[in-house]
């Protein structure tokens, strides 16, 4: 194996890991919401920006290095791994969007309950105002 192929190797196994990585900053970010844990999330959030932009580095790094040489044949084994970790990281992103929104939705509802409520007390001690109430999903 030549010097330019185990250089492309050793570049697509450090993506490997790249994505590795942020899949399991993905799980802990979702861990972080449901356990409302929000130092936690933020923190899992910066990790997970540094990992795409070494991943956004890297890809650009390779893409260069494929428009110097002719040839571009990684270890089989090496591409299928790729190949699905990149599949469950797309899978997992979906999950996290999916929760995110679902997340801000019952942050809404819950702000929008307890302005309701405290509009109740200050109904309590004045003026009277119609306030509407929601309910939110837990």
């Amino acid at each position: 194996m030549g010097a330019d192929a185990q250089t492309r190797n050793r570049a697509a196994g450090e993506h490997l890991v790249l994505l590795r990585s942020l899949a399991r900053e993905l799980e802990r970010a979702i861990e972080a919401i449901a356990h409302n844990n929000l130092a936690e999330l933020e923190e899992s959030i910066a990790t997970q920006q540094d990992l795409s932009v070494r991943l956004t580095e890297l890809a650009h790094n390779r893409r260069e290095a494929a428009h110097a040489t002719t040839d571009h044949n990684l270890d089989g084994d090496l591409r299928g791994e790729i190949q699905t970790a990149a599949g469950e990281l797309q899978k997992l992103n979906l999950r996290y969007s999916l929760l995110i929104e679902h997340s801000s939705r019952s942050a809404a509802q819950m702000a929008a309950l307890f302005r309701s409520f405290r509009g109740q007390f200050q109904e309590a001690s004045g003026a009277r105002e119609n306030h509407t109430t929601l309910s939110c999903q837990v």
